[in-house]
Order: structure tokens, then sequence, then C-alpha cells
């Protein structure tokens, strides 16, 4: 067989058949790709649960502690902390764990064998299964290590630019995405517009506010809306907003990676042009997975990827180059969209949401608290930040952060780059208890009352 380079059996996009011919052009649509020889039952990505048995997604509402402790009982996670901080990553529920070992088991046991001769056509499964639940077509998904590295593609790639247009990003968008909006502009030269999202915000509040930014900067041509904020936790209405840049011949481009799994959604409920995902965050994946998107009738407004060979510039995969990425990870997608599924996408945004307004809740309208995401449900899922009154430097809410871990055993983490000033985001995640966020509001509350 000829040689492959690591290129061409790495992505979904780039993989050749087994017989080392260019992939068929059925394989690039949503047609099935031609048949391929049986893989061994070993080494198929099957989805796989474990005992206890977890409740029935439609019997499970926000407050079954008991049904929640079913599900919390999938997770392998240290008694030393109250865990509050799973906006990191998400750990894997242990079915998608023990899937992912016997993955790395088998790649490493069958080496190069399987991952030449083998892979490609569970790869493939497993970018179709992303591609079906986003509501993509097959064509608009490539596989990425991350969001990040989805975004970085997008955003370097993006062709539209010329000298006097400008790019628009805010104080609540992810820091390494804004440096990569404000190199592209500079590589084109080009400008960028920096915006300061108001506290506090509502939903109408923002569609306005974004609009008249737009207005006020008609050289705009490429807009970065982060779907849920990693700093406070806000949620876009990513959908209103991308309508009126679309109306103004401005692109969207959406940094979802804090969203998918969070929130129950597809590509069609944002509308926008360009998208960056994580699967390792809330939908459970091992670390190192992630997906892009691109609106099929905007691929030639992305260039292709510098190492893209002329046989990949006509498909979405010349996009990104991610080099040798973990096989294993990728195929263990199937097993967190399992485990995903069993839980219940609805019921688990719910949960998420429930947890967060225990919190918020019992320290709703305390004096010297800034709760910073509203409670308008279209503005929050689980994440949401806070803030001691006038305490916005970052040194302070990290010393705030540590009282809260050595003094009640709450982890969570400060949050720098918000424009009002610094937080700490508590973040909850599928294993943890009402009590939980109960001792958070309660250490939370300490901590006000040693200021005042």
């Amino acid at each position: 067989m000829p040689d492959l380079s690591r290129r061409r059996f790495i992505t979904a996009a780039t993989a050749t058949a087994v017989t080392g011919t260019a992939i068929p052009a059925a394989a690039l649509t949503n047609a099935a790709a031609p048949p391929a020889a049986p893989l061994p039952a070993s080494t198929l990505p099957t989805p796989t649960l474990s005992a206890p048995a977890l409740p029935a997604p439609e019997t499970l509402r926000p407050d079954d502690e008991d049904g929640w402790r079913a599900v919390a009982a999938h997770y392998d996670v240290t008694d030393d902390v109250i865990n509050l901080e799973n906006g990191n990553w998400g750990i894997m529920a242990r079915p998608v764990l023990e899937a992912y070992l016997n993955h790395t088991r088998m790649i490493n046991r069958d080496n190069s064998y399987y991952t030449r001769r083998r892979y490609w056509p569970a790869y493939v499964a497993v970018l179709d299964a992303v591609a079906a639940r986003l509501g993509a077509a097959r064509e608009e998904v490539a596989l990425t290590r991350g969001a990040t590295e989805a975004l970085q593609n997008i955003i370097g790639g993006f062709n539209r630019l010329s000298p006097g247009d400008a790019v628009m990003y805010a104080d609540l968008d992810y820091g390494s995405i804004r440096e990569a909006m404000r190199a592209t502009a500079a590589r084109a030269g080009c400008g960028a517009v920096a915006l300061n999202v108001p506290e506090p915000a509502t939903h109408d509040g923002l569609i306005a506010f974004y609009r008249d930014a737009l207005d006020r900067h008609p050289e705009t041509r490429l807009l970065l809306l982060t779907h849920v904020s990693h700093r406070t936790g806000l949620v876009i209405p990513v959908r209103a907003i991308a309508r009126e840049a679309r109306a103004r011949g401005v692109s969207t481009v959406v940094d979802a990676a804090h969203s998918w799994g969070q929130i129950d959604f597809r590509v069609d409920d944002l509308d926008a042009d360009f998208i960056g995902f994580n699967l390792h965050k809330w939908m459970g994946a091992p670390i190192g997975v992630g997906a892009l998107y691109i609106r099929r009738d905007r691929l030639g407004d992305i260039s292709p990827n510098l190492s893209a060979t002329d046989g990949e510039k006509d498909h979405i995969y010349g996009r990104v180059h991610s080099g040798t990425s973990n096989f294993a990870a990728f195929l263990t997608v199937p097993d967190a969209f399992a485990f995903h599924d069993a839980v219940g996408a609805a019921a688990k945004a719910a949960r998420l949401r429930y947890l967060r307004g225990i919190w918020t809740g019992l320290l709703s309208g305390t004096p010297g608290l800034d709760i910073l995401t509203p409670e308008d449900p279209r503005l929050h899922a689980g994440i949401t930040s806070f803030r001691l009154t006038g305490v916005t430097g970052v040194d302070d809410n990290r010393r705030l952060a540590k009282r809260l871990l050595d003094e009640h055993g709450v982890f969570t983490v400060h949050r720098d780059g918000v424009a009002a000033g610094a937080c700490i985001r508590v973040t909850p995640g599928l294993y943890n208890s009402a009590d939980h966020m109960r001792r958070a509001a309660a250490g939370i509350r300490a901590l006000v009352t040693a200021r005042s």
C-alpha cells in the first residue's frame, strides 16, 4: 500500500480509502459513503452505558434530587472539594471514560494497521453523527481538536476584508479569539472595533446594543459573538443579532464553546455563517474534540489552510489542518452522545439552569453583591459569575475565590477581561447537588458579610 501522510488518515477531510485512492465524491456529500470492509466488533465505537440505570429523560425533573443522584453516580468525582468550576472542561461520565480507555487500548494495540486501514469508516461515522446532531450537512462540518482551533481556522481564513473594513468583537469574547480577530484585521489593513457589553443586560437591550454598534461602524465586515460567555455566563441572542448583521452585509462567526450540550440547539437556531464548537466541555467527550461549521454557501469566504492540497481546497476539510489528533478521542464521541441522550438534552439544560437558580435565588438582592447574569431565562444557562460590589481587581477576585475554597470547600475560578471588572465564575455540572449550591451560596454570603 502506498505511504500515506499523517494528514491523509488523521482528518475526515483528508483521509483516503484503504487502497490509497482519493475519497469518493459520495463521501463528501450527504450520500452514504461506499461500503467498506467490516470492522472487528472490538474496534467499533459502540455506545456503552453501565449501571445504575439512569431515569428516563422525560421523567427527570430539574428538582428531582434522587433522579440526579442516579446521574451523578455515573461520575467519579473527588470528594476533596465541591467542584463548581466545570467550565474548564467537562469530565467524562464513567461509561464514556471506559469506552475511551477501550478505544485507547485498541489503538495502542493495533497501531498503524488500524489507523491506515480501518479508521476511516469509523471516523466518517463520527463526522456524520456530529453533523446530524447539529442539523448540518456533512460538507458543512469538520472535526477539530476544540473550539479554539475551529475559530482560529475560520477567522484566520476569512478573506472578505479589504483595507478600510473592520472586524468587531466584545469584552465578553474569549481572549485568544479576540486576538485572532485583531490579527486578521491587521493583516488585511483593517480596523478593529472593541465593544463593552452593558451591565446589567437585557434581551432586547443586547439586540439594540449590537444593532447600534453596527450602525455606528458600517465598515464592519466580520462580527464575533460568543453564545455563552466564559467570563460571566451571559447568553447572547445570537440569532437576532446575526440577522441584524446579515442585513448590513456583515458576516457572523459564533463561539459556541460553552453552549453546545449546555443548551439544546442546532445550527439553524443560531442562523450564523460560521461556528466553532467544543465536544469536551458540555457534551462530555474526551479532551481534544471540537467541530467547525461553515454554512455551505459561505465556504469560499474562508480560504483553504496553508497546508491544504489542491484536492482539498474545494472542501471544508481543506480549511483545517490538525496534524495527528487523538484517534481514541474521536472514536469516543458516539459514546458521549449516548450518555448525553440517556440523560436527555432538555433535562440536562433544565437541571443546569435549576442549579444555577438555587444559589442566585438565595443571594438575589443581597446588598454588596452583583450577580452578573440576568434572571431572564433567555440570557443564562448554568454558568453565572458574581462580583462583590466595587471589587473589580483581578488579584482581589483571585483572593476571594481562594477564600471560597479554603474556608468553605467550594472551588470556583476568577475571570478577568470584563470591562466592568473582574469577577468569580460559578459553574455547576451534572454531578453537583442542590446542597452543593446552597453551600456555595452560604460561602458567597460569608464573603459579603466579612466585607461589610
